[in-house]
């Protein structure tokens, strides 16, 4: 159930960054135990987004379950996820040279609404 729900959120937000322009580069990427549920490239540079979905009514805001600990961990997988690309062959120097978002993507489902807080530099990574 909680997965399904997690999913429903995360196509909801993959929707809303490309209306505005985002495009998809990856989906739950992982590299070992870190993982990022959506990673974007817009004009201002690649998006790292965690994703948070919750149904109504709410206990807590959805953007306040994202640890200190998930946030490193995001860190370290977008730094990762850098260092690969830079690595391929191909990849054309904007993308290996672009500026990098740490996001987190709010939603809440409440009945047939879906409601999208989307915070692009929600946070700035302390120690990777």
């Amino acid at each position: 159930m909680n997965r399904q729900i997690g999913r429903i959120g995360e196509e909801a937000v993959c929707a809303y960054l490309q209306e505005r322009g985002h495009s998809i580069l990856e989906r739950n990427w992982r590299t070992g135990h870190l993982e990022v549920d959506i990673i974007s490239l817009y004009k201002d540079g690649i998006h790292f987004t965690e994703v948070k979905t919750r149904v109504a009514p709410l206990s807590a805001d959805p953007m306040e379950n994202i640890s200190p600990a998930k946030q490193r961990n995001i860190s370290r997988a977008a730094v990762r996820y850098m260092s690969q690309l830079r690595k391929t062959p191909g990849q054309g120097t904007m993308v290996q040279d672009a500026e990098i978002s740490l996001d987190v993507a709010s939603v809440v489902l409440d009945g047939g609404k879906t409601t999208i807080e989307y915070m692009a530099g929600a946070y700035v990574p302390m120690h990777v």
